[in-house]
């Protein structure tokens, strides 16, 4: 349980530099304020000269003592591990990166990728880095609003008010592409990077293509209770969820067994279990 929990902190660690280095590589020296407290942090610094990460900090801690009074102390070591030290990430890592590009639509790209994967794998590992998703569920606590309806709003008059401070409409478009990026990124990181296929075979030998999945395949079968709600025939449902390399041969299998066989794949981002990832 110790060790898990070491580790939890250490891939956050790991997560908070690759946050700190997206945006010192990408989005602040290009002035994409792409929402949240860094977009926050992004436009004071271009009007105040004042530190990206301090300004971060300063923000994060009134919604880390709210976060503490009104969501327990359950959420508190994690937030207050990730404030403090995407704060001091963002200033040390600073001044000894360097600036690969000045393109806008690269910037917003990469910056969008790379604060994406850094920010997935600290929500993978419970934890978080403070910021407009502390804050939503502040709102959402005293207001009942939906986190996703909040989170929208704040993002969306950070990028608006750094297009209107940078005199760009350009910059809030590059902005708006980063803030759909990292989200996307983010539920990748979370869900996880090797899809998997789910599979449900009807047939009318079920039997047989479970056995065949079995033993040729080596792996698990899960029969489920169905009704042909046209003929009103009970029937088994075959279920199976095969990795990506395994899609062809299975087809191959189901159909070599019952050419009429109706065949349903479907993408599962992870499988925790028997002959797959298991959960540490």
């Amino acid at each position: 349980m110790k060790f898990r929990v070491l580790r939890e902190y250490f891939f956050i660690l790991i997560g908070v530099i690759l946050t700190a280095v997206g945006l010192d590589m990408f989005l602040v020296p290009n002035k994409i304020a792409a929402g949240g407290v860094s977009g926050i942090a992004t436009i004071v610094y271009y009007a105040a000269r004042f530190p990206v990460g301090l300004t971060m900090f300063i923000i994060n801690v009134p919604l880390f003592l709210i976060g503490i009074r009104k969501l327990g102390m359950g959420f508190g070591i994690r937030s207050l591990f990730g404030t403090v030290t995407i704060s001091l990430a963002v200033d040390l890592l600073a001044p000894v990166l360097p600036v690969p590009t000045r393109d806008p639509l690269l910037a917003s790209i990469y910056g969008g990728i790379v604060t994406g994967i850094g920010i997935g794998i600290v929500f993978r590992n419970r934890g978080t880095t403070g910021g407009t998703d502390l804050a939503a569920a502040i709102v959402n606590n005293y207001m009942k609003m939906s986190v996703g309806v909040v989170l929208f709003m704040i993002d969306a008059s950070v990028i608006i008010a750094a297009g209107i401070t940078f005199r760009s409409a350009e910059l809030a478009l590059y902005a708006l592409l980063t803030v759909f990026l990292t989200s996307r990124v983010i539920d990748m990181v979370q869900e996880g990077f090797g899809y998997a296929k789910a599979a449900l075979i009807i047939s009318d030998r079920p039997r047989d293509i479970s056995e065949a999945i079995l033993s040729q395949m080596d792996r698990g079968v899960t029969t489920l209770k169905g009704k042909g709600m046209y003929t009103g025939t009970d029937r088994d449902v075959v279920f199976s969820v095969v990795t990506r390399a395994e899609i062809s041969i299975l087809k191959e299998l189901v159909h070599s067994i019952d050419p009429r066989a109706f065949v349903i794949l479907t993408d599962v981002h992870e499988v925790l279990g028997e002959g797959f990832k298991k959960r540490v």
